[in-house]
C-alpha cells in the first residue's frame, strides 16, 4: 500500500465514530505483480474496493439499528468494509469476504484503527465451491449487481451460506437488476421486499436505489 496515496475520515453513527483509511480516488492502482489482474481485475476497476460508495453508506446506516442479536452474520463485496467495521465495534459475529487481493489488508489496517479485534475475513469469489466461511444468519451487502451474469453466481453464493432460516440484505444503487435476484432467490425459499431508506441526510445527493431484503423461514 506505500504506492498509494490514502485519505482518512471519520464516519459518525450515533455515539460511535468508524474511522476508515480508503483510497484518496477512483484513479489510484498500484499492482506491480500483477496479483490482481490474474484474477481478472482490471485497473480500471482495481480502485472501486478502496472507496466509500453511496449504497456502502446505506447499508452501513441500516444496519447501525438494526435488531441482530446473536446472528452471525456475513457481509459480501465487503470493499471498504465500513458495516463490518461498525458491526465489529457494536461486537456482532461478523465476518468479511471479498475476491479483491487488497480488501484484507486494508481491513486489518481499519479494524486497528478504531481499536478493535480483526474481522474474519476470506477473499474468494462468488463462483468458488471451496471456501471456508460456512453457514451464517444474516448475509448483507452493497452495489453487488454491476453484471448480468452476478445475479445467479450471486444467488448460488448466498444459498451455500446461509442457514436454513436466514435473512439477506443488499442495498442496491438502482442498477436495475433486484426483480432478477429476486427471482433468482425465490427458488431458494427466499421471500422478497422492497424498501427505500428512510433517511439520507449523510449523503450529498438523493438515494436512487433501494434495500432489498429476502427472508427465508425454513
Amino acid at each position: 500500500m506505500t504506492n498509494l496515496r490514502m485519505c482518512y475520515q471519520t464516519i459518525e453513527f450515533g455515539k460511535i465514530d468508524i474511522h476508515l483509511c480508503t483510497l484518496r480516488n477512483k484513479q489510484e492502482f498500484h499492482d506491480p505483480e500483477g496479483i490482481a489482474e490474474k484474477l481478472g481485475i482490471s485497473s480500471a476497476s482495481w480502485p472501486i474496493f478502496g472507496i466509500v460508495w453511496p449504497s456502502s453508506l446505506v447499508l452501513a446506516h441500516h444496519m447501525f439499528d438494526y435488531d441482530i442479536g446473536a446472528k452471525r452474520v456475513l457481509e459480501i463485496g465487503c470493499g471498504t468494509a465500513l458495516s463490518s467495521l461498525l458491526l465489529n465495534k457494536q461486537h456482532i459475529d461478523i465476518t468479511a469476504t471479498d475476491y479483491h487481493p487488497e480488501v484484507e489488508s486494508f481491513l486489518n489496517r481499519n479494524t486497528e484503527l478504531n481499536g478493535n479485534d480483526r474481522i474474519p475475513f476470506e477473499r474468494t469469489s462468488w463462483a468458488d465451491n471451496n471456501d471456508s466461511l460456512g453457514r451464517f444468519d444474516l448475509i448483507i451487502g452493497s452495489d453487488l449487481l454491476y453484471e448480468e451474469e452476478h445475479i445467479e453466481l450471486l444467488s448460488g453464493f448466498i444459498r451455500a451460506h446461509s442457514n436454513p432460516v436466514c435473512e439477506v440484505i443488499i442495498v442496491d444503487p438502482g442498477r436495475g437488476r433486484k426483480n432478477k435476484l429476486a427471482k433468482s432467490l425465490l427458488e431458494f425459499g427466499y421471500i422478497p421486499s422492497f424498501s427505500k431508506p428512510e433517511n439520507t441526510d449523510y449523503l450529498d445527493s438523493d438515494f436512487k436505489g433501494h434495500i432489498l431484503k429476502f427472508l427465508r423461514l425454513e
